[in-house]
């Protein structure tokens, strides 16, 4: 983890706040690399955030079996493995309506017509909720009052630019820097 500033006990008080947040949201380990700019003179605030690899998304049919019942013109899916059901549940509400799902018990939920292509969509991905987590920790990170942001992730690098003025194109270009010194 590197903090870099023209305010050298700056960089210090900074690299100890990220250390704590980091460790407080339980995401040091799943951080590979991190690099920081801050510049209090220029009010800019720039941090990329090199993230661990994950494990693979989780489909459907990993946590549910799927079956269409011809005869009676429903798909039927029945959850095996109950952890996944919110993301289930999220799933299939931003597809459907609630009053199209059939829920008569905790691992069953019954919706009208063929609908077992749903079977591989994906339910869960490690790396998407990492980044969620990551970001989330990153707007904790970032100094108050800092509003103006741009996002500039990059593969597996979360990337932001904050400041409380308009954003300047240098400080995209040294966004860019951090982002190139992690991916190597």
């Amino acid at each position: 983890m590197i903090v870099e500033s023209n305010d050298k006990d700056g960089a210090e008080v900074y690299e100890m706040i990220i250390k704590q947040i980091l460790q407080d949201l339980q995401l040091s380990p799943s951080i590979k690399n991190m690099k920081a700019f801050v510049n209090p003179n220029e009010v800019v605030f720039i941090i990329a955030i090199k993230m661990d690899k994950t494990s693979n998304h989780i489909k459907l049919n990993e946590v549910a079996k799927v079956t269409y019942e011809k005869e009676e013109n429903k798909t039927i899916i029945k959850i095996s493995d109950e952890n996944y059901l919110p993301d289930i549940l999220k799933l299939l509400w931003g597809d459907f309506s609630r009053d199209q799902l059939y829920q008569p018990d905790r691992y069953t939920i019954i919706l009208d017509d063929d609908v077992s292509f749903l079977k591989d969509r994906i339910v869960f991905s490690p790396k998407v909720n990492l980044k969620i987590r990551i970001i989330d920790a990153i707007f904790r990170i970032i100094p108050e009052g800092f509003r103006v942001l741009r996002e500039l992730s990059k593969n597996d690098i979360v990337a932001i630019v904050a400041t409380d003025e308009m954003i300047k194109d240098e400080w995209i270009l040294k966004c860019n820097e951090l982002i190139k010194e992690l991916e190597v």
